[in-house]
């Protein structure tokens, strides 16, 4: 992960460590702070900063909440060049439009 990454990505988890000690509030699933999360570990800084602030914004009384998936555009490679051990899956891209995935976590694989 490149270092700027973890710039951004080091508050998020601070925050998420001091809101486990707290009860649970956020409308959504996943938290805000866990698409917070996976925005900036995949996505240019200027454009995880707008999906989050919108995200953070939508997280009150006026909306329902509910289940609310990252959407990315990714491109997939053409060629699959598989190592000689299984690699380890960190976040499946679930087809939702031409070029836009919901961006989901694979739990198991941590």
């Amino acid at each position: 992960m490149p270092n700027h990454k973890k710039i951004y990505l080091a508050p998020l988890s601070a925050y998420q460590y001091v809101s486990k000690l707290l009860p649970a509030n956020c409308r959504y699933y996943p938290t805000c702070s866990e698409y917070a999360k996976w925005q900036f570990e995949l996505n240019t800084p200027h454009k995880a900063f707008a999906q989050s602030g919108l995200r953070i914004l939508r997280c009150n009384q006026l909306f329902e909440g509910g289940i609310d998936y990252p959407v990315m555009k990714y491109t997939p490679p053409k060629l699959l060049c598989l190592a000689t051990k299984r690699p380890k899956i960190k976040y499946w891209f679930v087809p939702k439009e031409k070029s836009s995935f919901y961006v989901i976590k694979d739990y198991e694989a941590y």
